[in-house]
């Protein structure tokens, strides 16, 4: 704990005076252009990753980085994606697994959660992508995760379009939905093409998008 104190007094002391401006404007109000869902793993940070400043993302982190399916008794990532799209305008939502997930690999790996009763409850949400991914062939246990971790991510995009401010935001052609997978060791990261299914080097193509906004079309 002493090194976490240690940080914040540094960030009070050397960091907050150099963007006091900001901070003074991000005060009284935030005006995020993406929700970004990721991974609660300490290894992930969403703003070291995209390179952004406070203000920039709207953040939901948590095991596996899933998004239950809509429904009748929301919880709190539901209400983070109402409130980022209703109310926050956001255009583009991330959802982004990465490399060594631990939630993937318990998955993947079929281990035993009974110690685990909460988890093992959270992780039912991926169970789609699990029946994708058993139902191939792997050539070893790291493809079997790394395929897992990419279904995961179709799978959480999947339920995403089924919270309304989601739906009615793509129809209404202001919101842009993107899956990507971060590799740990390399910093590398592939996004889903949504016209192929298939995941690219977003380096090498920046402009993939899972689901791009329904462009309006005008009645005859």
């Amino acid at each position: 704990m002493k090194s976490i104190v240690d940080g914040v007094l540094k960030f009070q002391k050397h960091t907050f005076p150099g963007l006091s401006g900001l901070f003074k404007e991000l005060a009284t109000a935030q005006n995020p252009s993406a929700l970004f869902i990721t991974c609660s793993d300490s290894r992930v940070v969403p703003e070291l990753l995209t390179q952004q400043d406070p203000g920039d993302i709207f953040v939901i982190r948590n095991a596996g980085n899933i998004v239950p399916s809509y429904s009748s008794a929301p919880g709190g990532v539901t209400a983070t994606v109402e409130y980022a799209v209703a109310v926050l305008g956001v255009s583009d939502i991330v959802v982004c697994g990465h490399s060594d997930c631990g939630a993937m690999t318990a998955i993947s790996s079929c281990k035993c959660l009974d110690h685990l009763p909460a988890v093992a409850g959270w992780l039912r949400h991926a169970d789609s992508a699990k029946a994708v991914n058993a139902a191939r062939i792997h050539a070893s246990p790291a493809a079997r995760l790394s395929s897992m971790v990419r279904e995961n991510v179709i799978a959480q995009l999947v339920n995403i379009k089924t919270h309304p401010s989601v739906a009615l935001a793509l129809e209404q052609g202001s919101l842009n939905l993107h899956g990507w997978v971060y590799d740990i060791e390399t910093g590398s990261i592939v996004a889903l093409d949504g016209a192929s299914n298939q995941f690219v080097s977003l380096a090498e193509f920046p402009q993939t998008v899972a689901t791009p906004a329904k462009r309006s079309v005008l009645a005859a």
